[in-house]
């Protein structure tokens, strides 16, 4: 599937109620059309995420298009690369990846590489040491060792690209040919998935939480106002309504603090309309079970997007387990016909859309390090609606035994 990017910007209006003591309470006001301060302190209070506005916002939906303009953002920088992957491996996609990183520490740009130990099994030794050789700094995230769980978990399962401060480009993709054309030697397809590029003071904040990890691998603890949040809020005061678009919210999902999970009990509860989901390793808790089936048994259109083929067979056993339950309730289920549908992406009622590396399971909610931004702004939501839309016209939808899918009440 070819690749698009889509960029968006948007302008709103609302209007602002105020209460007069003398008079009896009035009802409780609905909420504006851009959702007022509410979209950015209920990310604040839900999710620790820190929003920016101000931002331009690229869709990529393929790996050749993302690989391009990683490579790009990393031939023009000038001052500073870091590049974190669960996923490196040193085949062509790698090869390519090195040469830029070196070209980029010749300049004299900083650049550094982090890297986890699992998702990177494989990789020839001589890969990292030529990295290093050449000025780049490379670290590993949790090699075995005598430690808690002998350091198998938690895993470093984020995606992202940030150069001089300025642009990050986020997402599911990892460093293989697997996004680029498929393995090789199988003649299989590429992988499909979902990565975010953004441009603009959300990249500065996508570079924070990168230094964290940075440290956190060197064996530094987070401050303290990093580990009980006592740090002051950052943009949640934002109103959607009044500011330049697009808002972006950067959502770190640390273990055990479930933050993605709770973002989508917040738009489940939120959505008027529609709430889209592709996840390429569905095994939810059932809080997230119930949030979808809540919001579909009360009108809301809920369509789930998942692989037919799985890199890892077993998983596609665990997903159908849920099917009936979710099918039942109203919720409708689209498998994708092609090789690996590998995205992680939401997008609610047009205008929220999430793109990262959290998948709803276990692991990508509560165990492992997870990377997610969330844009508020209609444009991109409308962009990403459409490209659901054309993924499920490569799908076939999964519909129980004799009855058709129920039709959303309409707000």
């Amino acid at each position: 599937m070819s690749g698009r990017t889509t960029h968006g910007k948007t302008d709103h209006k609302t209007d602002h109620k105020t209460d007069h003591a003398a008079e009896p309470p009035p009802p409780p006001p609905k909420l504006p059309e851009g959702g007022g301060p509410s979209f950015s302190r209920a990310l604040w209070r839900m999710t620790s995420a820190e929003v920016s506005q101000g931002n331009t916002v690229s869709l990529y939906s393929d790996g050749a298009t993302t690989f391009d303009a990683m490579i790009e953002l990393i031939d023009n920088a000038k001052e500073s690369v870091v590049l974190e992957s669960y996923i490196l491996k040193s085949d062509n996609i790698g090869a390519r990846f090195a040469d830029a990183l070196t070209r980029a520490a010749k300049r004299g740009a900083h650049v550094r590489l982090l890297a986890d130990w699992f998702g990177m099994r494989g990789i020839k030794s001589s890969y990292l040491r030529d990295l290093r050789a050449q000025g780049v700094h490379v670290r590993v995230f949790s090699p075995p060792g005598l430690r808690r769980w002998f350091g198998g978990f938690p895993r470093d399962h984020r995606k992202l690209l940030v150069t001089d401060s300025a642009s990050a480009i986020t997402g599911g993709i990892g460093i293989g040919d697997e996004w680029q054309g498929g393995i090789l030697r199988k003649r299989k397809l590429a992988w499909r998935d979902t990565c975010v590029r953004v441009v603009g003071p959300a990249a500065n904040d996508f570079l924070g939480t990168f230094d964290r990890m940075w440290e956190r691998v060197d064996g530094k603890r987070p401050p303290r106002s990093e580990r009980t949040l006592t740090r002051v809020a950052r943009g949640a005061d934002l109103d959607p309504a009044n500011c330049a678009p697009s808002v972006v919210g950067v959502v770190e999902g640390d273990p055990w603090r479930v933050r993605v999970g709770r973002a989508l009990h917040l738009q489940a509860a939120a959505a008027q309309r529609s709430i889209w989901v592709a996840s390429a390793y569905f095994v939810p808790s059932f809080a997230e079970v119930e949030s979808l089936n809540g919001a579909a048994r009360d009108g809301v259109d809920v369509r789930l997007l998942v692989p037919s083929k799985y890199d890892h067979p077993w998983v596609h056993r665990l997903t159908r387990g849920y099917y009936n339950r979710l099918l039942r309730n109203g919720v409708r289920i689209w498998e994708w016909r092609g090789e690996m549908m590998h995205a992680k992406t939401t997008v609610v009622d047009g205008r929220y859309t999430r793109v990262g590396s959290t998948d709803f399971n276990p692991l990508g909610i509560a165990i492992n390090y997870e990377l997610d931004a969330i844009i508020e702004d209609p444009t991109i939501g409308a962009a990403a609606e459409a490209m659901f839309e054309d993924d499920l016209s490569r799908s076939k939808e999964i519909r129980l035994r004799g009855r058709t899918p129920r039709a959303p009440k309409r707000r």
